[in-house]
């Protein structure tokens, strides 16, 4: 920041109007004046009425950072990104973890074979695991929580000494004087156009403001976008059918574009190849040999409409199909795409191969 001559102002700050922002802290009340103004608060985890997070028995991500000690047992609600890794953070530390998830799969924004893989691999850690399951309160009492879930096993009570809720994030919107303005807001998420521009000229929206991916990443490349369209660069539109998402576990997951069952709905006829990590020899060398690759393309021209990795280094090695998604690459692109041998990432080409019948390494 000192580098780039950026002035850090510290306090709480509210759209005033006009072009400014009022910012209080102890020192006292400042107005700050700007052609443009940029929203970019962030979000927070969301609490739930049902399971109010205290801190201790209730907690959320924030605190799952900090524990002073490790809980004997642990259930945690929800199983998208931050669910399954700290499930899997604190399974590994020896924390007896039960992950409970409403949707019929684990990590049910993932490819539902990706899915499964995972739900494998946290049954062979001793983590349990709950799909298809409400929850539908938490108490606390004793020093242990009680949470009521009704699954398919009808209704039933957990008893756990720390509950983490996972259950999605909500926007910090509170008290920026969005109302006096005019931005509109729907469904917690900030209203832009293109521009990322508000309903007040002037002032724009990023990051989980606004709905688009709540990834870092994301924010990071519609911050970059805003400001040079405020520049007057002319920027190219952000391709939000190309965001790469990464879980932290292990084995990893890394996905971008369509799953599978999303280009069939879609409507698309679709290829499909997959290059299993039993096959690779760096993984086998490596004794990491859980996981797979696979590509999803469209019949019609093999073009790459999705591609998800379950396995070690797989966060690392999606930027490849990122890249040729970008660019329309197609299966025989890839395929024909010399990789280096030993490593992991040869599993696309090989997946590639896959998909047009001609692999030979499995």
């Amino acid at each position: 920041m000192n580098k780039n001559k950026i002035e850090v102002i510290k306090g709480e700050g509210s759209l005033a109007g006009d072009g400014k922002v009022v910012v209080r802290s102890a020192e006292g009340e400042q107005t700050i004046e700007a052609d443009s103004i940029i929203l970019a608060t962030g979000a927070r985890p969301r609490e739930m009425p049902f399971m109010p997070i205290d801190g201790k028995y209730v907690i959320s991500s924030k605190e799952a950072l900090v524990l002073k000690e490790l809980p004997e047992t642990m259930i945690v609600c929800g199983s998208g990104a931050i669910g399954s890794e700290f499930a899997y953070l604190y399974a590994s530390l020896g924390v007896k973890v039960t992950v409970v998830e409403y949707a019929p799969n684990l990590m049910p924004l993932e490819d539902e074979e990706v899915s499964k893989a995972m739900e494998r691999a946290f049954r062979k850690m001793r983590i349990g695991v709950m799909t298809s399951t409400a929850v539908k309160g938490v108490t606390v009492a004793d020093g242990k929580c009680a949470v009521e879930v009704e699954g398919k096993k009808g209704a039933e009570t957990l008893s756990a000494d720390v509950v983490l809720s996972a259950v999605g994030i909500k926007t910090n919107i509170e008290g920026l004087g969005l109302e006096a303005l005019g931005i509109e807001v729907e469904r917690d998420k900030i209203k832009v156009d293109g521009s990322f521009q508000t309903a007040a000229k002037g002032v724009y929206a990023i990051g989980d403001l606004i709905a688009t991916p709540a990834l870092a990443h994301v924010a990071s490349a519609e911050a970059i976008a805003c400001v040079e369209g405020i520049c007057g660069l002319a920027p190219e539109p952000i391709d939000y059918t190309t965001i790469p998402s990464c879980v932290y576990t292990s084995p990893e997951v890394a996905s971008v574009g369509l799953t599978e069952k999303q280009a069939v709905d879609a409507g698309y006829q679709v290829k499909v190849g997959k290059f299993p990590y039993t096959a690779s020899g760096k993984a086998t060398a490596a004794g990491d040999r859980d996981g797979f690759v696979k590509l999803v393309f469209n019949a019609a021209d093999d073009r790459l409409l999705g591609a998800h990795f379950v396995g070690g280094n797989v966060t690392e090695m999606i930027a490849e199909p990122t890249i040729a998604k970008a660019m329309g690459a197609s299966a025989h692109t890839i395929a024909r795409t010399i990789h280096s041998h030993p490593t992991m990432n040869e599993a696309v080409m090989e997946a590639a191969e896959a998909a047009l019948g001609c692999a030979i390494h499995m």
